[in-house]
Parts: structure tokens; sequence; C-alpha cells
């Protein structure tokens, strides 16, 4: 039984953003590099890179599942905290480079302005849902 909708949420968004992002890179944005005539060990690194962050995507995605059925909310708070702080700073970083080099900054931000965002407010919520008993009932803590 799900324990917290919110976790349920994130962590389906957080599978989509890896199979999305994933996809976008071996269809679109890492053949062209095959076309710009990039050397081989530059290619290889940014490729990994590139697949470095879809993997990191899934886990947070499969964490994020497991944490909506863990039956004690109190035991995974820790986890969706550490999460907020990972996706923060992947945002501050990506926001940084974006504007050191790029003079159309804030039309390249939108996207993961909005998604990194909504997925913060949306574990921050999870963070707040209180553990119920079987009867609606604050699990009592010894």
């Amino acid at each position: 039984m799900v324990k917290n909708y919110f976790y349920l949420i994130v962590g389906l968004l957080f599978i989509l953003f890896a199979v999305t992002h994933t996809l976008n890179g071996t269809t679109t944005v890492l053949p062209v590099l095959d076309t710009i005539g990039m050397e081989s060990s530059v290619k290889t690194i940014f490729t990994y890179v590139w697949h470095i962050i879809g993997v990191e995507n899934f886990i947070l995605g499969m964490a994020l599942l497991g944490m909506a059925f863990y039956h004690d909310l109190s035991k995974v708070k820790f986890t969706a905290w550490l999460i907020i702080g990972i996706l923060t700073l992947r945002w501050i970083t990506i926001a940084t480079f974006t504007i050191i080099n790029d003079s159309n900054w804030a039309k390249l931000l939108i996207t993961d302005t909005v998604a990194i965002f909504v997925i913060i407010i949306l574990l921050w919520f999870g963070t707040k849902v209180k553990n119920k008993g079987s009867k609606g009932e604050p699990i009592k803590k010894s």
C-alpha cells in the first residue's frame, strides 16, 4: 500500500526523466559529436557523463518508489531531504555554467528550472506527510 503519494509521483517522474534523457541523448545530442569532428576521447567522456545523469535519475526514481511504500516514513525523510539537496546543487551548477557560458541563458534554463523546482516542491510536500496507522491515526513512537 502506498504510504506517500508524493514520493510515488516523483519516483515515476525520475524514471520518466531517465528514459527521456537517455533517448534524447542517443537520438539527438550524442550523434552531433560525430559530425563536428570531436576527438574520440572527448566524445567518450561526453557520452558517459551524459549517461551518468540518466542512470542517476533512474536510481533516484527507484529509491523514491521504494520510499513511497515504506511503512515508517520518518525513516526515509532524511533521504528525501538529501535528494532535495542534490537537486538544488544540480540546479545551481546548471544555472551557473549556463549563465557563464551562454548569452541566451534565460531561455536555456526554463525547462530545467521548472522540472527541478516542481520535483523539489513535491518532495518537500512528501516530507510533510505523517505516518498513519491502519485506521488513519498517527503511528506512536516508543
